[in-house]
């Protein structure tokens, strides 16, 4: 069975195309949960509204899917908690100007 460190490692090469980081490195990713033919995952953005919801998600699906050989992988938009620059890796705090 595939790991939830294995699954963040994938996810870390899907970009918010507005950031370009990561959405792991941006802190957008809630949740994971990993059952025996089937990943899903629950994502946030970082405001309401934010156009490339659409894109993240068909990003998320085709990465693990590919990654994984899995058909059945869903990623959920989810609001609560609300995002904040406190959940962004340092690198990315620092790339975008927030203090670490």
């Amino acid at each position: 069975m595939v790991s939830r460190e294995e699954v963040m490692d994938v996810l870390k090469n899907v970009e918010d195309p507005e950031l370009a980081f990561s959405i792991v490195d941006l802190g957008l990713v809630y949740r994971v949960d990993i059952k025996e033919t089937a990943i899903e995952v629950d994502f946030t953005l970082t405001y309401p509204g934010c156009p490339a919801e659409g894109i993240i998600r068909k990003d998320i699906i085709e990465t693990l899917r590919d990654a994984f050989g899995l058909v059945d992988v869903t990623a959920t938009t989810v609001w609560s908690p609300m995002w904040g620059p406190e959940r962004m890796s340092e690198e990315a705090r620092v790339a975008l100007g927030y203090p670490i």
